[in-house]
């Protein structure tokens, strides 16, 4: 296969599957219940989608803010005003073509900070581990706060509290004899795992080196905090959602940032998922459906508006580079 189709394939195979999962997600609702879904749309309260967006924009603002942070040991301190640009065109470029924002990033901080390729593109790594260390803790959280839910749902399943202290018994030791397997073995899939878990050593590590590792932790605390006060606010645009604790929306949370990773920002698969997590708190599949696809309009609005916009005034900032 040529590396031309390859790179079609790669830009195209998600770009289709998100489109299948919009397919499928409409006709699976019958007329009565799309007619229900655009009605709870189109009644959302504005106010609370538009706070919803500023709220992602903070979000973005602090992760340009701590960018420098990883930056400035090596000598690299970029204006911020060009490092919320790039951020934000890097998230657009997410949308169009999977993964390629982070080329993106590094390529525009090389291009106007002169910052070499190899360093912004470490930073990105970096704060790529970071955050998959805040998604393992928001997990963690979900699994504590929610405890009485998800155990309701294995005993629905024929799995009561002695079952589930099997399973995580089960959990703990099959991943310590992985562990142990992927230490022994010299094979490419066990070298891969054995890096990217060292690269997520390095990369909390790194957080106690710098010199700003306070303000480095805070914000990174603060856009996470963002992210999921994206989703709590959104719940005031559904009545039937109002009055589901925060721990339904971790639940949600955690399905949505699966989808966003898997298909362009979330195409198709984001309201799915979010709707089968809210499902679980007996919420109607008509309101959940509202919820994930204002959700999901909402962060895809933000996203493509003022990426759109970076796009354009980046070079125009810097006429002079």
């Amino acid at each position: 296969m040529g590396s031309s189709l390859k790179k079609f394939l790669k830009i195209a195979i998600p770009i289709l599957i998100g489109l299948g999962l919009v397919y499928y997600s409409y006709t699976s609702t019958t007329p009565e219940d799309r007619a229900r879904i655009f009605e709870a749309i189109k009644s959302a309260n504005p106010i609370w989608v538009f706070l919803s967006i500023f709220i992602g924009i903070l979000s973005h603002v602090s992760r340009a803010v701590r960018w420098n942070y990883l930056l400035e040991p090596m000598g690299y301190r970029p204006k911020l005003i060009n490092n919320i640009l790039i951020i934000l065109t890097s998230y657009f470029a997410n949308t169009l073509v999977l993964r390629s924002g982070e080329i993106l990033r590094a390529t525009a901080l090389n291009t106007y900070e002169k910052v070499p390729f190899e360093k912004g593109f470490g930073t990105i790594v970096t704060e790529r581990i970071i955050d998959v260390i805040m998604l393992l803790l928001v997990i963690t959280v979900a699994l504590l706060v929610q405890t009485d839910v998800i155990l309701g749902i294995l005993e629905e399943n024929g799995i009561g509290l002695v079952g589930s202290l099997v399973l995580l018994l089960a959990g703990v030791v099959g991943l310590v004899i992985a562990i142990r397997l992927i230490k022994k073995s010299t094979s490419s899939l066990a070298l891969k795992i054995k890096k990217f878990l060292n690269g997520l050593l390095d990369g909390v590590m790194s957080i106690f080196k710098m010199k700003r590792r306070g303000a480095f932790i805070f914000h990174t605390f603060f856009i996470w905090a963002c992210y999921i006060g994206m989703f709590w606010v959104i719940k005031f645009t559904v009545p039937e959602t109002t009055e589901l604790p925060l721990g339904a929306f971790l639940v949600a949370f955690v399905a949505g940032a699966f989808a966003m990773a898997t298909t362009n920002g979330g195409l198709g698969l984001f309201p799915i998922v979010v709707t089968a997590a809210l499902s679980v708190y007996g919420i109607s599949k008509t309101s959940g459906d509202a919820y994930g696809w204002i959700m999901w309009t909402a962060q895809t609005l933000m996203v493509v508006v003022f990426g759109t916009i970076s796009f354009i005034v980046l070079p125009l900032l810097n006429r002079n580079r």
